[in-house]
């Protein structure tokens, strides 16, 4: 960033660019005249818009649950156990609860927030388990990730990245290789709601290397029609939030850059011994900014309840993750670039 003066960051604000303001309204205008509000070319756009940067193909849906409820069922874990880290927001072991199978939650990281592989993998050696679901905490890749994938992959795990703060995040190896969430695992779930750094109020998209996983998606978000040999229900994206969704996506580049810029110049010299350290090559979408510290100005903690805690689970002790839900705070970082006149 060119000045010193610090931008109005700290008001919230939907990440939304008000320069894409009359693109949208003439993108609605066109779904109107379409006489074609749901499964039709914006649903493709998107989805095209999306996996041109993710690198995977996707299949939009009206909710981050339908692409996760949609893993869940392809990879049979009715019956069966999910590991889950207990530092998430109750949607990911919910879904997991929703689709038949039982939970067992694992420790996170206190350096990431994140699942931790030596938990994971403690508790994948003493639970077998069908599918493990792995988040991506305040907008960076899981430190972990490529180890409990790698585990994953070699025991015949079904893993499902919970993404749904990750948006713009990547990891650039130092051979020069670059890797994206829902590039580690069998499947990455995406929410677009109203406060993430995509936003398109509600939605979600799920992205993955596998095609029958993809061809099932599709039949799930949509009743499983027309053979309705895959039992979904109604997870569609209408062709409304899909024009908003491609208008996000195009413009994410920008504010990611812009979310990092205002990190470094304004909030990393307010934090220097105590914010998150990204490892080298991790650039963060920043749906949070993290600090290991109690805030009293600040957006509050990204969750301060373990969902190990919520759910009762007397019978395990995660102290990584009662340790993290009571010492960090979130300072308040939103996107609201400052715009010329004529912009």
């Amino acid at each position: 960033m060119q000045s010193t003066a610090a931008p109005d960051y700290g008001r919230f604000a939907i990440g939304f660019d008000q320069r894409d303001r009359d693109r949208f309204h003439a993108l609605i205008d066109e779904v109107i005249d379409s006489n074609r509000w749901s499964e039709a070319t914006f649903t493709e756009r998107f989805e095209q818009a999306w996996s041109d940067w993710n690198g995977l193909p996707a299949v939009a849906t009206s909710s981050w649950s339908g692409g996760a409820l949609a893993a869940l069922h392809f990879a049979g874990v009715e019956g069966e156990t999910v590991l889950c880290p207990s530092n998430t927001f109750m949607a990911t072991p919910l879904a997991a609860v929703r689709a038949g199978a039982r939970v067992e939650f694992v420790d996170c990281n206190r350096e990431d927030l994140c699942m931790s592989f030596a938990d994971f993998e403690a508790k994948a050696e003493r639970y077998r388990p069908k599918a493990a679901l792995l988040v991506h905490i305040g907008g960076h890749i899981a430190f972990d990730a490529k180890r409990i994938a790698d585990y994953c992959a070699a025991h015949d795990i079904f893993l499902i990245e919970d993404c749904a703060h990750a948006h713009g995040a990547e990891w650039r190896g130092s051979d020069g290789s670059v890797t994206k969430p829902g590039q580690y695992g069998d499947a990455g779930v995406y929410s677009f709601y109203a406060t993430k750094t995509v936003s398109t109020g509600e939605g979600g998209i799920l992205v993955s290397k596998r095609p029958e996983l993809i061809e099932f998606a599709r039949g799930f978000r949509n009743y499983g029609k027309p053979s309705y040999d895959v039992q979904g229900l109604n997870f569609r994206m209408n062709e409304f939030t899909a024009a908003l969704g491609l208008i996000q996506t195009e413009r994410m580049p920008d504010v990611v850059a812009w979310k990092n810029a205002v990190a470094r110049e304004h909030l990393d010299p307010r934090f220097p011994g105590s914010r998150l350290e990204l490892p080298a090559g991790m650039t963060s979408g920043l749906y949070k900014y993290i600090v290991f510290d109690w805030l009293e100005q600040s957006t509050g903690r990204v969750y301060d309840q373990p969902c190990h805690r919520i759910f009762g689970h007397t019978h395990v002790e995660l102290p990584n993750t009662d340790w993290v839900a009571k010492h960090h705070s979130c300072p308040p970082l939103y996107y609201r670039p400052q715009l010329d006149a004529d912009s």
